[in-house]
């Protein structure tokens, strides 16, 4: 298959943070091209919507489940290839499943669903379609991120012991859901984000980021949940003790009421022989200790880094990369699986690697699980 994959896309219209990002990311490296889209439900806004991004009128939908219909109908040389959901948290178990039924591979934001019984139901449906999914949890595309669990499947930092991430934002330290901020406005509102603020919309990154680079598993965990601003619903600190199988102990934090915080998430990882500290502000470098506390500042870019930090890279040593690339290395990702399917191959090793169904799952039991044990009067909960 040559040329651009075709790619739809159901919410992310005019004002819309992250459906920018995501078309953004899809073109970075010319994998994907826009062709259709239910962009808003309001129908003015969704042609304002589709006439910017050059939709063709006849693909520039008010309703997801007309374009479901209309856009399976069309020969495969013009169907989309895939489709990105980018809408509130509450709508990407309808949408996803509607797409999924009509036969098409889907790009979904995280959090997956808003409960376990709609994202186990996903998952099925995956099963049972053979479609390609994938989640965008895009800190795992980061270069030194992918570096960071080579280093640990390595054995370099020997056994795991220790785990600590901290995911601190700032610009929900006031009600600014009652001044006008579209934004806040749906994530702290329960009928829209689920019943998680901050761990659905942060939290879930959190998790994901220390499974992806350590590769283990939760065993049980302990959690404290808060709402700081006066009359908010959902919450908007959470902490949470991990025990993982194996015996390693990790600390989970993730708040958006540190005033003067902007998106400082950090990871840090201690086995009996290293350790290893990344931060996301800080993207370029990633410390590396060894023996007697040794440190060394790994930069990305450079050929002494492992063959799966080294292909996500895009411009050489010195001029940054971060946020939009590592949502881009998500979508080439994608883009490969869906050239290998097509050609009868197995996706090229770390090329082709990205969050699938299986880990919005994850996400959204984290979520439950903490939700349960907040809840509950027993210390710890089960996994």
């Amino acid at each position: 298959m040559s040329g651009r994959l075709r790619l739809g896309m159901v919410g992310g219209g005019r004002g819309a943070f992250i459906g920018a990002v995501h078309r953004i990311a899809a073109r970075l490296d010319g994998e994907f091209e826009l062709v259709a889209g239910a962009l808003s439900s309001a129908p003015e806004r969704a042609r304002k919507s589709g006439r910017e991004l050059g939709l063709a009128d006849d693909r520039s939908y008010s309703d997801w489940r007309e374009m479901a219909e209309r856009e399976s109908s069309r020969p495969d040389n013009e169907r989309p290839d895939a489709v990105a959901i980018v809408t509130p948290n509450h709508l990407h178990y309808p949408v996803a499943r509607t797409f999924l039924e009509h036969g098409f591979n889907i790009i979904c934001d995280k959090p997956l669903a808003v409960s376990l019984r709609e994202a186990l139901e996903l998952e099925r449906l995956v099963a049972e379609t053979g479609a390609l999914f994938a989640v965008t949890y895009n800190y795992t595309g980061y270069p030194l991120v992918r570096e960071a669990r080579e280093l640990v499947r390595s054995g370099r930092l020997g056994t795991i012991r220790k785990v600590l991430l901290e995911y601190t934002q700032g610009w929900l330290a006031g009600p600014v859901e009652t001044e006008g901020n579209k934004q806040a406005a749906w994530r702290t509102d329960p009928a829209r984000s689920g019943p998680a603020g901050a761990l659905g919309d942060i939290g879930t990154h959190a998790e994901n980021l220390i499974t992806t680079v350590t590769g283990l598993d939760i065993s049980h965990l302990s959690a404290d949940l808060t709402s700081f601003v006066p009359g908010r619903e959902l919450d908007d600190d959470v902490s949470v003790l991990l025990r993982f199988h194996g015996g390693a102990r990790g600390v989970l934090t993730a708040s958006q009421v540190c005033f003067g915080e902007e998106n400082s998430l950090t990871l840090r990882v201690y086995g009996d022989r290293g350790g290893l500290r990344w931060e996301q502000e800080r993207p370029e470098e990633l410390v590396l200790f060894e023996g007697e506390g040794a440190r060394r500042i790994l930069k990305r870019g450079n050929a002494y880094l492992s063959e799966a930090a080294r292909m996500a890279d895009r411009v050489p040593p010195g001029h940054p990369e971060g946020f939009l690339e590592g949502f881009a290395n998500i979508y080439s990702a994608v883009a490969e699986a869906l050239r290998a399917r097509r050609d009868g191959n197995a996706p090229a090793g770390a090329a082709a690697e990205f969050p699938d169904v299986s880990a919005g799952v994850r996400g959204v039991r984290f979520v439950e699980k903490v939700l349960e044990n907040a809840r509950s009067t027993e210390r710890w909960t089960a996994f």
